[in-house]
């Protein structure tokens, strides 16, 4: 059996938060958005239909996430079953790390398909593999130590992606130091092997420390995705029958559309739209960083004093004006400011709502299965987001216009928080 609390356990468990932030960090916001618009045809037809760079970038990021929030059930099934958590872990985490790899040999028009799919892929490993990770808490912890060990495994992702992108940042701009040419974009692309590397190097570590699969007999795939959707709906048919949780779930569902999209597509839009180089959006995604720290704690203190709907309240006006501003902004300097009020909120608007839906939860039995759906739902509200996104880039040929309409997503879901009461608040 499986000793709880055991050091060199919790230590390997936070590790592996450091392993896979780099592709969070470098790979998704950071540097292969601006990298993917860079080096393909700003406009190009597949079969019979005419895409733009940004379009098929947010495209890609919608498909991915259609496919992970159709696997959900099954990794959720999975994952409770708790026969075999690990080996889909490391399934997860190979097919993330070899898909950062492949990145590499992405250069252009004519390794669209390559770049393109392994984009994809490496977002399927990440979030797939965050469902196993997530379900290891409660085997190798007590519930005593669970805000503090989770707390350790977000400062060693904070920490460790923050390094390799310092790395990366004086990669692309001082190549010469390591040898690279100083034209070109090799740097760039060893930027993604790095993400690769560290990904699989470190969760291999992790992976290692971890406790192995003790099967359980009669737990095929099939029964567990059975069980998996089970759940979901057993769920679905307690939240329909609170009003006051399904009145947060749908305004969580409005601005988490809004939300999810500007963090997957700011890179791009910078790129796109206002001429960020690789090493300038570096810069704005270490701000960024930075802020999102600041950010956090000033969304609890508001919380502590005002309480969660103030909170969440304060932070939708600031996303909304954050819309308004994209849309209006032509300066790089503006925009840099623009990018911290995102870090000012990217971090505790998500940290203020799960905690939020925490305490709608009305037994502390069944939690796996409240934020199995409450991930379901986070899913499907970006696969909305990227597809409408991109079919108004697609109509206007402007990331402006999408932006525009992003903004009222935040506004339905302050609408929608109106009738909400949080208990005993």
């Amino acid at each position: 059996m499986q000793q709880l609390n055991d050091r060199r356990t919790m230590n390997g468990w936070a590790l592996f938060d450091w392993a896979n932030s780099a592709f969070a960090l470098v790979i998704t916001t950071a540097i292969f958005p601006p990298y993917f618009t860079g080096v393909i045809d700003d406009q190009f037809t597949v079969a019979g239909f005419e895409f733009s760079d940004s379009s098929w970038f947010t495209l890609t990021i919608t498909l991915s996430y259609l496919i992970i929030a159709l696997l959900s059930p099954l990794l959720s099934g999975i994952a409770d079953a708790g026969g075999r958590r690990k080996s889909f872990l490391r399934f997860f985490t190979i097919m993330g790390g070899v898909s950062c790899l492949l990145l590499f040999f992405f250069n252009g028009m004519d390794t669209l398909w390559l770049g393109t799919i392994a984009f994809a892929l490496g977002l399927i490993g990440f979030a797939g593999g965050l469902v196993f990770y997530n379900s290891f808490l409660p085997v190798i912890a007590t519930p005593d130590r669970f805000d503090k060990l989770s707390a350790r495994g977000f400062a060693m992702g904070y920490i460790g992606s923050v390094l390799l992108l310092v790395l990366n940042l004086l990669m692309v701009q001082q190549p010469t130091w390591f040898g690279l040419p100083a034209e070109g974009t090799l740097p760039v692309r060893l930027a993604f092997i790095t993400v690769g590397l560290w990904w699989l190097v470190f969760a291999a570590i992790a992976l290692a420390r971890l406790p192995d699969d003790v099967r359980i007999k009669g737990t095929g795939l099939r029964e567990m995705g059975r069980r998996g959707w089970q759940e979901l709906n057993s769920v679905w048919l307690r939240v329909r029958a609170s009003s006051n949780t399904l009145r947060f779930l749908a305004a969580f569902f409005a601005y988490s559309a809004g939300v999810q999209t500007v963090i997957f597509l700011a890179s791009t839009f910078a790129s796109k739209e206002l001429g960020f180089e690789t090493s300038e959006l570096i810069i704005v995604v270490l701000i960024l960083q930075i802020v999102a720290v600041g950010g956090a704690f000033l969304a609890a203190s508001v919380s502590k004093r005002y309480g969660n709907r103030a909170s969440l309240y304060f932070q939708l006006m600031i996303w909304f004006g954050i819309c308004l501003a994209g849309y209006f902004v032509q300066g790089k300097t503006t925009f840099y400011f623009v990018a911290a009020a995102v870090g000012l909120v990217m971090g505790g608007i998500q940290s203020m709502s799960r905690s939020t839906y925490a305490k709608l939860i009305p037994t502390r039995e069944d939690v796996t299965s409240y934020f199995s759906f409450y991930d379901v739902l986070e899913k499907i509200a970006i696969v909305l987001g990227t597809f409408i996104f991109a079919g108004l880039d697609l109509l206007t040929g402007s990331m402006r216009s999408s932006l525009l309409a992003l903004s009222l997503f935040f506004a339905l879901g302050m609408i929608l928080l109106l009738r909400f009461r949080i208990p005993k608040e």
